[in-house]
């Protein structure tokens, strides 16, 4: 899998939807677009070919500089093309674009190496700032997440969104590579398709562009809504699911994804499953210290015994496969320490 560099954009990639994008590009490639600014903005987009926000984000912005410089140079990988033409997040064949980045568990894959090749370009350019630009499959807010809690990095984040994530696992990621080089964040932008979504990635892509320098003084606490995960749920691939109430292992509740950021209390339902079946879940943890008992099962009733926010709830049963059912998150402070709930 070799990366393609170029100083120019080809006919037609402006105008290109993700699932023709392999007709003007074969494969990922790293764009190296001069601005007023040299220290460039590093943007990823297509890491997940379904996610098409950050490509529709990214042909606004340099459509309307087309004929004059952008304001900073821009760095742009655009990544999974082939999976983009088959309208999926990644091909059973490959490694997850967006687990293969310098830190990954897969190093030999050849979408590892891939990554390297881009960080290393990247970084001899000692870049400004990273984002990397996704959508998601249930209903969550537009969200910033990064891997570090330093000032300049939560600065970042917020001129996407006053809610930001903290957060280690899973690990291969592109923002936790980038930020051992400069702020980085990962922007969640809603599900693909959705208008509203491009136009607040764009914005926020133009505000990176045209951003001078990052404040030294730390956030105000009240200007934003911290939060960390401290858990990873998955379904074990030998467990079947449902979320329409068909027959399964676990049924989960038809609004499952409705609880999606919001403070769930003990008690709540998640699932049906088969009495004194316990707990058909994984729940690893999404930082160093242990994990509690977050989940019970009481007479056929799959329930929450610990509060918690839940984030990336959906009922895409391809996305639960590939990825998690969830994150568990808590409100922390800015020493990443759990607020009292």
């Amino acid at each position: 899998m070799e990366l393609q560099i170029l100083d120019h954009l080809p006919d037609g990639f402006l105008d290109a939807p993700a699932r023709e994008l392999s007709g003007v590009l074969p494969g990922p490639a790293l764009f190296d677009l001069p601005g007023r600014e040299d220290a460039p903005l590093f943007v990823s987009v297509l890491l997940h070919g379904n996610e098409d926000t950050g490509l529709l984000a990214v042909q606004d912005v340099l459509r309307r500089h087309v004929g004059r410089d952008l304001p900073r140079r821009m760095i742009l990988f655009v990544g999974n093309v082939v999976a983009a033409a088959a309208g999926v997040r990644t091909l059973d064949s490959q490694l997850d674009f967006n687990r293969a980045w310098p830190g990954t568990l897969s190093p030999d894959a050849p979408e590892a190496k891939l990554m390297r090749d881009v960080v290393d370009y990247v970084a001899v350019r000692e870049p400004f700032a990273s984002i990397d630009i996704h959508n998601n499959t249930g209903l969550n807010p537009h969200y910033a997440c990064l891997n570090r809690l330093d000032a300049r990095y939560l600065h970042l984040a917020r001129l996407f969104s006053r809610t930001v994530v903290f957060f280690e696992q899973p690990v291969g990621v592109q923002s936790a590579a980038m930020a051992e080089i400069c702020p980085a964040v990962t922007v969640e932008c809603g599900k693909p398709g959705e208008t509203s979504a491009t136009e607040h990635a764009a914005q926020f892509v133009e505000a990176c562009l045209a951003l001078s320098h990052f404040p030294d003084q730390p956030l105000p606490d009240a200007d934003f809504d911290l939060l960390r995960t401290f858990a990873v749920v998955r379904v074990p691939p030998e467990i079947s699911i449902s979320f329409d109430g068909a027959p399964a292992d676990i049924r989960f509740r038809t609004d499952i994804d409705h609880l999606n950021f919001s403070e769930v209390l003990p008690g709540t339902p998640f699932a049906d499953v088969p009495a004194g079946a316990g707990v058909p879940l994984e729940v690893a943890p999404g930082t160093e210290a242990p994990v509690p008992d977050y989940f019970a099962e009481t007479g056929g009733e799959l329930r929450l015994v610990e509060p918690a926010i839940p984030s990336m709830l959906t009922r895409d049963v391809r996305a639960v496969r590939l990825d998690c059912l969830c994150y568990l998150m808590h409100r922390i402070g800015l020493d990443g320490k759990k607020l009292p709930d």
